[in-house]
């Protein structure tokens, strides 16, 4: 898949480039987890390199950002030698880095009430804190989660 960061990082007025572009990491992984029992893999890239559309927009950069520097992670991650799937990568200027969506352990309300809005403010600090977090592989993953947190 060739997601952006437009869609992964948000870009003003890309509204509908973006949410098509997140869409695609979406997409794939929902592939990465169907088609694992068939070992099938699916990653997505998100390059910033020089088009006739990026041109224009990155100025003198746009030299420094050829797409021949994406080609040597497409060709590795369709090879047989790439076990990796369900993954990310961004790819620029010869920067090749992984991007992930990650969840935070956040804050369980206590003795399985619902919370006030005053109650889920004041504990907004560790809702947000990022320290300890988890890279969900699925939807399984998140509810496991949760039902650790919830759990007696």
């Amino acid at each position: 898949m060739a997601s952006s960061g437009a869609g992964i990082f948000g870009n003003f007025g890309q509204a509908n480039y973006g949410a098509a572009k997140m869409g695609l990491v979406g997409l794939m992984n929902v592939l990465a987890v169907e088609g694992a029992k068939n070992n099938i893999k699916c990653n997505s890239i998100a390059p910033i390199a020089k088009t006739r559309l990026t041109e224009a927009l990155l100025g003198p950069l746009a030299e420094k950002l050829g797409p021949d520097y994406v080609t040597p992670l497409v060709a590795y991650l369709v090879s047989e030698q790439c076990e990796l799937t369900h993954e990310i990568f961004d790819v620029g200027g010869g920067r090749y880095a992984r991007v992930f969506v990650g969840m935070a352990d956040g804050w369980t309300a206590p003795n399985h009430e619902v919370p006030s809005v005053e109650e889920l403010a004041a504990n907004f600090e560790q809702v947000r804190n990022t320290d300890g977090f988890s890279i969900p592989l699925s939807i399984a993953d998140e509810t496991r989660a949760i039902m650790q947190a919830i759990k007696d």
